[in-house]
């Protein structure tokens, strides 16, 4: 199906003297405004309607948000709309999304409509593989039968194949798939297309467990709520199934004819809960919507979610704002995960405007995580969010892992092995780590070993003299990497060539500091040379389908060691790992963010989770010089709520979130002068707004956490309020000023409910 620009025959094309004229079109630039475009005689646009329109001879996709038959502007300079889609104009829910959007974030009206529309310059493209079996549907087979009467004895050897084997009620399997000629694969997209081929065998009966009786209970009390605003908060410790939860109340509603939305904070987790919805709602049309798609594929998802054909949309944040006629429930699984906050651009929370559409269509939202965000927590204390919680794992042979903490820097004495603590070449594992990788290895189970740094090293020092590698760009060391060895910086991606000798001092003893996924590997390697060991982190899964192959490999028991970064501290279930040792956890206890220990907390709650959630008993094994730090006390003692507890009391005593709302003006320029001189104005600006009572407060300007990043100096404002709403109107009042103070050399941003300061 091509996207082509004309009406939709379905609307009558409005006629009379009242017809209107003129159309009011949002753009995705920053300018606060809409622009007004003159409307065709043979052109229907209603208000969603999504249009291409020139702008300053740029060619722009807008969004129709108002019609009239008048405008201010000279009628010899109006333009006319160049293209009207061909899409289901976006419904009023959508719509009054992208206006809150806009108002709550601060951002423009078109920047926001922006996020609801498809990517219309691609072409649909079907999946290359529908990761199922492919099977004719009853529909398929009335129009295909009828297509070979009229072919008779003349089809294509492709066509006449693949009829021969969907008529007789066989499957096209996946093989087939990836296999067949360019026009076998050519007719397999068009009959998926149309809807002749459903990806799943739909006379396969579901497999569901039997629900224990606190996943029976939850679902009980969401389906009370069905038809109304509700919000949920679904506290289920690791491997309790909150997931089974999920599509059980997703069964009922599309047997129903209604659809459900379930947002993931990350690609990667994607193929797994596609894989258990295959397993659990075989048959149900399923569309995947996030920015690792290509385009056209992006677009022929989008365009069966907004037609309703997709019984249940499965994406990430973006997914929020995604057309959906008959939405039905809205999940948000792990919502605790920053990766639902946008970092850049619009600065959104899909999980809160995941909150705010549901209460827009008015039907429940499930939050569901086992270590909720202390936001929800406190929604959930205060009766805004209906509590529920599963507190045993699903499989009742699974119990929860017996958690030891160990030194992180060893000082141990020889040992009656021989074997020294601190030998360098197991680069920083624990022996007591070291001991249980190895007891694992004569099981045959599985071992996981977390550090949330990937590459070889953190740093490279001279032994000889005081240089370390450095980002030219950013204010941060420059991280080793092997293979080929490069220095490379995670913030601005610049890299080069690892140095031989020191710039400095011409020193050839060069020395990688601290260790990383890469150097654990290594180590791990040559330590066990026939274990078969797999690292997972961004480097390794660069390639679109890469985590989902070795996603297969760990559950064919075709990997022994895993090492890997916070990519595997969520959502995933692997039922050989029986042992979990965490590296580097004290990091995070350094930091000056508020946010750290919490985050932390909830890190080593789910990466502790993916031991033992089989038969088989678990251990988790977390290096820490601080084992009387009340996080790990909690952590010991499976305590999230204990520690949730502690950390409100803190936040409430220090009038930070959620018992203040706070606002950042991120600001950055390559000329740090320009940059302390807009912050001293917008600061100045800012002391003149409006304030009664000074019920925001207005903190000085100060340097960013990381004061450089890729050649850009960067500092910020924090204003502060225990009133949503009047910061909100204090930020409406300072957002012109800060515009009028806009200058081409200093880039900005404001950036509401920051996640980091």
């Amino acid at each position: 199906m091509s996207v082509m620009p004309v009406f939709s025959p379905s609307i009558p094309p409005p006629t009379g003297a009242e017809a209107p004229t003129i159309a009011h079109v949002a753009l995705p630039v920053a300018v606060s405004q809409t622009f007004d475009y003159r409307i065709l005689p043979t052109q229907t646009v209603l208000p969603g309607s999504l249009v291409q329109v020139s702008l300053a001879g740029r060619k722009h996709v807008g969004v129709v948000v108002g019609l009239s038959s008048h405008t201010e502007i000279d009628a010899s300079r109006l333009l006319s709309l160049e293209t009207v889609y061909l899409q289901p104009p976006l419904p009023d829910d959508v719509r009054r999304l992208a206006t809150f959007v806009s108002d709550y974030y601060q951002s423009s009206l078109g920047l926001a409509f922006s996020l609801a529309a498809p990517p219309l310059s691609a072409q649909p493209t079907l999946p290359k593989t529908t990761a199922q079996p492919l099977v004719l549907t009853p529909a398929g087979y009335t129009q295909l039968s009828a297509h070979a009467a009229q072919l008779g004895q003349r089809p294509a050897p492709a066509w006449r194949a693949l009829w021969e084997i969907v008529k007789a009620g066989d499957a096209i399997s996946i093989a087939q798939q990836q296999e067949g000629t360019a026009s076998q694969k050519k007719y397999l997209r068009h009959w998926f297309a149309a809807g002749w081929l459903t990806s799943a065998d739909p006379a396969k009966a579901a497999s569901f467990p039997p629900l224990r009786d606190e996943q029976r209970a939850a679902v009980h009390a969401v389906e009370a709520a069905l038809g109304g605003f509700q919000p949920f908060l679904l506290q289920g410790i690791t491997g309790s199934g909150k997931t089974e939860v999920y599509l059980t109340l997703a069964r009922d509603l599309i047997a129903q004819g209604k659809q459900v939305l379930v947002l993931l904070p990350e690609i990667h987790l994607t193929p797994q809960f596609l894989a258990r919805i295959h397993s659990r709602l075989p048959g149900v049309d399923t569309a995947l919507l996030h920015s690792g798609l290509p385009d056209g594929e992006r677009l022929y998802h989008w365009q069966r979610a907004a037609e309703g054909r997709a019984s249940l949309v499965l994406g990430t944040r973006l997914a929020v704002f995604t057309l959906l006629p008959k939405l039905a429930l809205i999940v948000v699984d792990e919502e605790h995960d920053p990766s639902f906050k946008q970092q850049d651009n619009i600065r959104y929370h899909a999980r809160d405007l995941a909150v705010w559409r549901a209460h827009l269509r008015q039907i429940p939202i499930v939050l569901g995580s086992a270590t909720p965000s202390l936001e929800s927590y406190h929604h959930a204390q205060t009766g805004r969010y209906q509590h529920l919680r599963i507190q045993q794992r699903a499989d009742p042979q699974a119990a929860l892992p017996q958690l030891l903490l160990t030194p992180a820097t060893h000082r141990d004495k020889p040992g009656a092995t021989g074997k020294v603590a601190d030998d360098p070449r197991r680069h920083g594992i624990s022996p007591a780590l070291w001991s249980a990788i190895e007891e694992r290895l004569s099981r045959n189970e599985q071992s996981l070993v977390f550090i949330n740094r990937r590459g070889f090293s953190p740093s490279l020092k001279c032994s000889a003299c005081t240089w370390e590698a450095q980002c030219p760009n950013c204010s941060v060391r420059l991280v080793l990497h092997t293979k080929p060895a490069r220095v490379r910086c995670h913030h601005c991606g610049h890299t080069q060539r690892a140095p031989e000798r020191c710039p400095s001092c011409g020193n050839l003893d060069l020395l990688p500091i601290g260790h990383g996924t890469q150097r654990l590997e290594a180590a791990l390697a040559q330590a066990f040379p026939d274990a078969r060991i797999a690292r997972i982190d961004r480097d390794s899964t660069r390639h679109r389908h890469a985590f989902g192959a070795l996603h297969r490999q760990i559950a064919d028991r075709q990997i022994d060691i895993l090492i890997g970064t916070q990519m595997l501290a969520k959502g995933h279930d692997f039922p050989r790992v029986t042992l979990v040792g965490v590296l580097g956890a004290d990091n995070a206890l350094y930091s000056a963010d508020f946010r750290a220990t919490e985050r932390l907390a909830a890190l080593l709650h789910q990466v502790a989770g993916r031991a033992g959630r089989s038969a088989l008993a678990g251990e988790v094994i977390v290096q820490t010089d601080f084992p009387n730090h009340p996080l790990y006390d909690t952590l010991v003692r499976h305590d999230y709520d204990g520690f949730a507890n502690a950390l409100l009391d803190e936040r409430r005593a220090a009038h930070l979130p959620p018992f203040t709302t706070l606002a950042l003006l991120a600001a950055e320029a390559r000329d740090e002068h320009l940059l302390h001189t807009f912050l001293r104005d917008a600061h100045r600006q800012a002391l003149k707004c409006d304030n009664p009572g000074n019920i925001v407060r207005i903190y000085p300007p100060v340097p960013a956490m990381l004061v450089r990043r890729a050649g850009y100096h960067r500092a910020q404002i924090v204003v502060q309020s225990h009133q949503r709403r009047a910061l909100q109107r204090f930020l409406m009042a300072w957002r012109p000023e800060l515009n009028a103070l806009r200058t081409k050399q200093v880039r900005w941003a404001i950036d509401v409910d920051p996640l980091q300061l």
